[in-house]
C-alpha cells in the first residue's frame, strides 16, 4: 500500500517537473495554450470590471450635476435616497417573463406583416393584406413603432426602420394632413426614438415636420386650425365643423411641441402649444367641461357636445400629462388644477346601471345627460390612476375606486363580445349591461 501511495504521489508531481514537457513537445503546446487562454480570460474579466467602474463613475457625475440642476431651479432633492440591490430592481418573475414574451412575439407578428405587405406605407389592412396611405404617406406605422422596437431589443428591426426614416421620409407632399393626428404619431413617435436612441435623424425630422404644422396657429386666437397643407402651409378645418377647430385635436399638441422645444432650445414651438391652454383658461368653466368646438377667430366655445369620447378625450389627458412632464412644478402648476377641475366634471357625468353596478361617463348636450359612452373614453380609468397620487389620501382612493370600476366597465366592453373586440360606442339601459351601437363589431 505504502509503495502505491508513492508510486501515486510521484506520478501527479511528474506534472509539475519542467523535464517532463520539454520530453513531450505536444504536451508543452497544450500547457501554453492553456496558459495564454486563462490570461486572457483573467485579463478581459479585469476590462470589464474596469469598464463597468469607468461607467458607474460616469453615471454618478451624470446624477450628481442633474441634482445640481434641479438645486438651482428650486427643486428639493433627496440627499440620501432609497437604495436598492440589483435582486430588488430585477427580480425574475417565470409568469411575467411568459406574458412579456407573448407580448413580443405578438409584437413581431405584427411588425412582420407590416414589413412584408405594407413596408413604408401608413396603414396595413389585415384582411386584403395591402398598404394604404391613411396619413398622407407618412410612415405612420413605422414612425409610431420606433420606441417599441428599440424598447424590445428588435435591434435589427429598428435599425431598418431607422435607415428607411433617414432615407425614405419626405414631408414635401401636397396634402392636408391632421395636424393632431401628425403631432401625436410621427412627431411624438421621431422624438421618443431621438430620446432613446440619440440619432439625430429622428430629432432632425421632428423638426422639419413640426415646422410644417406651425402655421395652424396663426389665428387670431391661437387656437390652432386642425388640418393643413404640408407642401404649402395653408390650414383650414373641415367643413363638417362649419368652421370650429376640435377641442382634442387643438389641445394634444402641447407634449410634443414642449418637449421639441427642450431638445432644440427653439421655444416656438412650446409657446405656440402652451397658447392654447392660456385662451383656453380664459373660457374655462367651473366643472371643467368644454363643448368639443372652439371657434379658432374668438376662442369661444361653440355649443355642442361634452364627452370625454371621441374629439373630447386626449385634451383632458394631456392636462395631467403635461404636468407631470413639467416635473410637477410651480411652472405647470395651472395644468394640474385645469385637470382637477375637470375630473369634478367628470364625476358629475358618472352614473352606474342596476344591478349590475357598471359605472360609465354620459356626454352632455345642454342641460341633458346622454347615457352614451365611447369606447374611446376608455383612456379614462387609467388617466384617473395616474392623476390619483397627486391628491390627498381620501381623495386619492375616491380617485382610484372611481378608476377601477370603469377600467371594470371597459374591460367587458370587450370580454363580452364574441371576437373580443370592442364597439366603437355603447348606450346604457336600466338593468343591463350596455348595448353596442355597432352590433358588427359586437
Amino acid at each position: 500500500m505504502a509503495r502505491r501511495s508513492s508510486s501515486s504521489s510521484s506520478g501527479v508531481w511528474r506534472y509539475l517537473n519542467p523535464a517532463y514537457y520539454l520530453k513531450r513537445p505536444k504536451r508543452l503546446a497544450l500547457l501554453f495554450f492553456v496558459f495564454v487562454a486563462a490570461t486572457f480570460a483573467f485579463w478581459d474579466r479585469q476590462s470589464l470590471v474596469r469598464e463597468y467602474e469607468s461607467e458607474i463613475s460616469k453615471l454618478e457625475d451624470d446624477i450628481n450635476r442633474l441634482q445640481d440642476q434641479l438645486r438651482k431651479a428650486g427643486v428639493h432633492v433627496d440627499e440620501n435616497p432609497t437604495k436598492y440591490t440589483r435582486k430588488d430592481l430585477v427580480e425574475f418573475d417565470p409568469v411575467n417573463n411568459e406574458r412579456r414574451e407573448k407580448v413580443k412575439e405578438a409584437m413581431l407578428h405584427a411588425w412582420n406583416s407590416y414589413v412584408k405587405y405594407a413596408w413604408g406605407m401608413d396603414e396595413l389592412q389585415p384582411q386584403s393584406k395591402n398598404g394604404i396611405n391613411s396619413f398622407g404617406g407618412l410612415g405612420a406605422t413605422l414612425v409610431d413603432s420606433l420606441d417599441t422596437l428599440y424598447i424590445m431589443g428588435l435591434k435589427d428591426e429598428f435599425q431598418k426602420a431607422r435607415d428607411w426614416v433617414a432615407e425614405s421620409l419626405d414631408f414635401d407632399k401636397d396634402y392636408d394632413a391632421s395636424v393632431f393626428e401628425t403631432t401625436i404619431r410621427v412627431v411624438g413617435g421621431l422624438l421618443s426614438a431621438y430620446d432613446l436612441s440619440g440619432d439625430k435623424v429622428f430629432l432632425e425630422k421632428a423638426k422639419d415636420i413640426t415646422d410644417r404644422l406651425l402655421p395652424a396657429w396663426e389665428t387670431t386666437s391661437g387656437i390652432p386650425y386642425n388640418r393643413i397643407n404640408l407642401a404649402h402651409g395653408r390650414a383650414h378645418n373641415p367643413g363638417w365643423t362649419n368652421g370650429d377647430s376640435i377641442l382634442a385635436d387643438s389641445g394634444t399638441e402641447q407634449l410634443e411641441f414642449i418637449a421639441l422645444s427642450q431638445r432644440t432650445g427653439d421655444p416656438k414651438y412650446q409657446q405656440k402649444a402652451e397658447n392654447v391652454i392660456t385662451q383656453l383658461q380664459k373660457i374655462y368653466p367651473s366643472d371643467g367641461l368644454l363643448p368639443i368646438y372652439i371657434n379658432p377667430h374668438s376662442g369661444t366655445a361653440s355649443y355642442s357636445t361634452i364627452t370625454f369620447g371621441a374629439m373630447g378625450d386626449s385634451f383632458y389627458e394631456y392636462l395631467l400629462k403635461v404636468w407631470i412632464q413639467g416635473n410637477k412644478t410651480e411652472h405647470v402648476k395651472h395644468y394640474r388644477q385645469m385637470w382637477e377641475t375637470s375630473m369634478e366634471g367628470l364625476i358629475s357625468l358618472t352614473k352606474k346601471t342596476t344591478p349590475s353596478n357598471y359605472h360609465y361617463i354620459c356626454e352632455k348636450n345642454g342641460g341633458s345627460l346622454s347615457d352614451k359612452m365611447d369606447e374611446l373614453a376608455c383612456f379614462a380609468p387609467g388617466m384617473l390612476a395616474l392623476g390619483a397620487s397627486g391628491y390627498g389620501p381620501e381623495k386619492s382612493e375616491q380617485i382610484m375606486n372611481l378608476a377601477k370600476e370603469l377600467a371594470r366597465t371597459c374591460y367587458n366592453f370587450y370580454q363580452t363580445t364574441p371576437t373580443k373586440l370592442a364597439g366603437e360606442n355603447y348606450f346604457f339601459h336600466a338593468g343591463q349591461v350596455a348595448t353596442c351601437i355597432f352590433p358588427l363589431f359586437c
